[in-house]
């Protein structure tokens, strides 16, 4: 089984049991105490018999939970360091009262960044470009939060090709954009904590449909990952009391970049048209 730990806990997530997720989640969101620390010790933290993580990494295809370790050791290999030094230095300025909110958040978003650029599954990325750039279709499916990121993704994508679209928009029903899709088709979701149910079930339709469907989320406890035929799990952390969007922002932008490498010729007529067409009707200032 391909794919990072994150990936293969969200692809396998609803088949665990509750005490295997529990231990699947604990995995996630420690890696540096599951790379160094004995499994007793992990498992005397979290709560949980050590057997119980030796079956979930066995569940998520590892050969054991040693196996799964090595993994993230090697995942927070390159990292570690950054993460120890920034948080100290985050630490320090706070108590001194040098730290101010704009440092904090812009240091939250570098490191989101920074964990974005090194834990993107490329080959999947690849994949669900490909998929994108040969749909006969794409519907995108955003709620809450995350409208705004759709709005901004069919805004762009737009400039490339003229067959994709937003559900839901404008009071339309998400049901009328996924009716007619099949095979040929994408539909792709973006969803946060609190997730939109209308977005889960709009990834779960269009699976049922036949349709390849990418997910952009933030937890492999995300329920619309199991409809997936793609799943990002893009990190937002903040000290803001909503999750940040800057690294999910970024990977939407790369997607756009991608398409258009391979539309060729195609999209720059397309774009240059488009860019005409404003101008004539006054839609852009041209100064």
């Amino acid at each position: 089984m391909p794919g990072a730990f994150e990936q293969r806990l969200a692809e396998n997530y609803e088949a665990l049991s509750e005490k295997l997720r529990r231990a699947g989640e604990y995995v996630a969101a420690h890696p540096v105490d599951t790379a160094t620390r004995s499994l007793r010790a992990v498992a005397q933290e979290s709560g949980l018999a050590p057997a119980t993580f030796s079956r979930m990494a066995r569940a998520l295809d590892y050969a054991s939970f040693e196996e799964l370790r090595e993994v993230m050791r090697a995942k927070i290999g390159r990292r570690v360091n950054s993460f120890a030094e920034r948080a100290e230095r985050l630490q320090a300025a706070h108590a001194t009262g040098e730290m101010a909110f704009f440092d904090a958040h812009l240091a939250a978003c570098q490191g989101n960044l920074q964990t974005l650029s090194q834990e993107i599954d490329r080959d999947l990325l690849e994949q669900a470009v490909d998929r994108l750039h040969r749909a006969r279709h794409v519907v995108l499916v955003g709620a809450l939060g995350s409208t705004g990121i759709v709005e901004y993704f069919a805004y762009m994508a737009n400039f490339v090709s003229a067959n994709w679209a937003m559900a839901g928009r404008m009071g339309a029903s998400v049901g009328s954009g996924l009716t007619d899709l099949d095979a040929r088709d994408v539909v792709v979701v973006v969803t946060k904590p609190p997730f939109s149910m209308r977005a889960i079930r709009a990834a779960e339709a269009a699976q049922a449909q036949g349709a390849y469907v990418v997910v952009i989320t933030d937890t492999h406890a995300c329920p619309a990952l199991r409809h997936a035929g793609a799943g990002f799990v893009v990190p937002t952390d903040s000290p803001h009391f909503y999750s940040s969007y800057v690294a999910t922002m970024v990977l939407v932008e790369t997607m756009v970049g991608m398409l258009v490498s391979r539309a060729g010729p195609e999209a720059r007529t397309r774009i240059g048209r488009i860019e005409e067409s404003n101008r004539r009707l006054q839609e852009v200032w041209d100064g």
